[in-house]
This record gives C-alpha cells, structure tokens and sequence, in this order.
C-alpha cells in the first residue's frame, strides 16, 4: 500500500531571505503503540505477547535512560525542496526519515533535562 503525501511550502531555516521551496511531506493512517507492536511480534516468534511487551517497556525505558546520560540512541536499520508545488510527485520522493513525537514519559524526561558546557 503506497504511502499518502501532501505537498508543503517550507522557508530555509539557513536562509530566511531565500525563496521558499515545496517538499512532499507523509501522511499518518493511524498509529500504533506498544500493545499492538508486542501482539504482531508474538505471532511472528516464539515468544509469549506478555514477554514481547515486557521486552519493549524495558526497551523504553533504557532508551529514556540513555538519552539522560546524554547519549545519542540508534535502533538498527530503523530532502531536498522544489521550487514549485508542481514539480513534487512521488517520483521526486528519494529518501524517507521517521518522524518520532515522543510519549509521556520522554516528555518528562525532555522538561527535566539540564546542561553543562564542555571544553
């Protein structure tokens, strides 16, 4: 199934002064959460659903952790603009990225954050 997009004008955050350009940006169709995920998971192995939960809270709860200690967290294997809104079609469309809005508990974590400079 093809992902939705619409087409979006967006300012150069380098340049202000710069001609805006056009930029396909994804469509959500729904959400997931962590229930779901440990219930898909489960049927695709041999582990229990409860422990496939289990296994992404603790998940969870180290990526908040390591975020804290200031570290930067990769989970694995998990553009450019156009003049007019014309030319953006999903041809044009060469790289995705994940766009990740962060739950209640990363919130906490985010308001909480203090920093020191380095040398």
């Amino acid at each position: 199934m093809p992902v939705k997009f619409k087409v979006l004008q967006r300012k150069n955050p380098q340049d202000i002064l710069a001609p805006e350009k056009f930029y396909a940006a994804a469509i959500a169709d729904g959400e997931t959460d962590l229930e779901r995920l440990a219930e898909l998971i489960s049927y695709q192995c041999t582990v229990t659903e409860a422990d496939c939960y289990a296994v992404l809270m603790s998940l969870e709860h180290n990526i908040i952790g390591e975020l804290n200690e200031g570290r930067i967290v990769k989970l694995g294997r998990l553009g450019n603009g156009k003049d007019t809104a014309e030319e953006v079609s999903s041809s044009v469309i060469k790289k995705n990225r994940i766009l990740f809005r962060p739950g209640k508990k990363m919130r906490n974590l985010l308001s909480t954050l203090s920093y020191k400079k380095v040398s």
